[in-house]
């Protein structure tokens, strides 16, 4: 069998070439592919005694890959939505192998066609107001460590950014001018502008910017070691803010909460403001509408409100405050012409 069939070359070529260079995926996505294929090595290890080294692409075929995936499900307890993101890894790396080895494609095919899982999408979690307040009291704004705490959770309410987004945050990602807004980058390398409210443009402007040098590239949140903070760290301080806040807030008890659950209580929050969903949508970074609209659907208390409007035995509304389309004779002369 020649050397070119090795799996150990194209791992590295799919890791290097592919992820990193040509298709330039985020960091996060890079890990996660190569903790998958790691997974994937130590099982066929532990399954077949094969040594890594000597591995070759044809030993890993279809009913390895769904052995694998079981494995995930049955030992390692993960969910649906976390196997089919470590099958979609294998799929990605086998395209790449079937490209590079034609006398493959079949066998890489076989693999591509396993299916992912359906999955039931989770109950989308949020905050309503006081408890987003009762979060924002409990750091002690007179220390230091406090003053970063309460604009790191002022600022993911303020602008939805997922942890990761805010820990990567320069002083140069800010503009505190006339019109303040803080520069994030998203999945896939996307920039966006998030308009920022003043409270939280004049408590970064006083408070944390100037504990740092003016350089640009200088990162705004540090770690008690004085290392930029990392979105393990953001998650930490969401939890410890949470179990503090729940002394005075039972509520939060019942809610499990993370950075992402702040994302997704700004846009219930905005959508409740009355913001239309496309500029909700650019607020987050969706790439798609659809998933913007998943928080359309999520907002009980909207329901209600709409619903009350066409309950049996509500008043009838006046003849002239309805306003029907059809009598718009001017519109339908226009659309007569067309």
């Amino acid at each position: 069998m020649p050397d070119h069939h090795s799996f150990g070359p194209f791992v590295r070529r799919f890791l290097l070439e592919e992820v990193a260079t040509d298709r330039n995926l985020s960091r996060n996505t890079q890990r996660s592919y190569r903790d998958t294929i790691r997974l994937l090595l130590r099982f066929i290890t532990n399954r077949c005694g094969i040594d890594p080294t000597r591995l070759r692409v044809e030993q890993i075929n279809a009913d390895t890959v769904r052995a694998f995936m079981a494995h995930l499900e049955k030992d390692r307890g993960n969910s649906a939505i976390t196997c089919n993101q470590r099958l979609a890894a294998i799929h990605s790396l086998f395209r790449f192998i079937g490209r590079k080895i034609p006398e493959l494609v079949e066998h890489a095919t076989q693999i591509q066609a396993i299916p992912l899982r359906r999955a039931a999408i989770p109950a989308m979690a949020y905050l309503e107001k006081h408890e987003i307040d009762a979060l924002l009291a409990v750091p002690d704004r007179r220390q230091p460590q406090g003053r970063r705490d309460y604009a790191i959770l002022l600022l993911l309410y303020n602008t939805g950014a997922r942890a990761s987004e805010l820990a990567a945050r320069t002083i140069g990602d800010f503009t505190l001018g006339v019109t303040p807004s803080v520069r994030l980058l998203g999945k896939g390398r996307k920039t966006r502008l998030c308009p920022l409210w003043k409270h939280t443009a004049d408590f970064v402007r006083e408070f944390v910017l100037p504990t740092h040098a003016a350089k640009p590239h200088t990162p705004v949140f540090l770690n008690v070691r004085g290392q930029p903070i990392t979105r393990f760290g953001i998650h930490a301080l969401v939890e410890r803010t949470v179990t503090k806040a729940a002394t005075t807030m039972p509520s939060l008890c019942t809610k499990s909460v993370s950075p992402h659950t702040l994302r997704h209580t700004t846009a219930v929050h905005l959508l409740r403001a009355g913001v239309d969903i496309n500029t909700i949508r650019a607020w987050l970074g969706h790439a798609s509408l659809e998933t913007t609209n998943r928080y359309a659907q999520v907002d009980l208390e909207m329901k209600a409100k709409a619903l009350e409007q066409c309950a049996v035995g509500q008043p009838d509304v006046p003849a002239d405050r309805i306003r029907l389309w059809r009598r718009d004779d001017e519109l339908m002369t226009f659309l007569r012409t067309l």
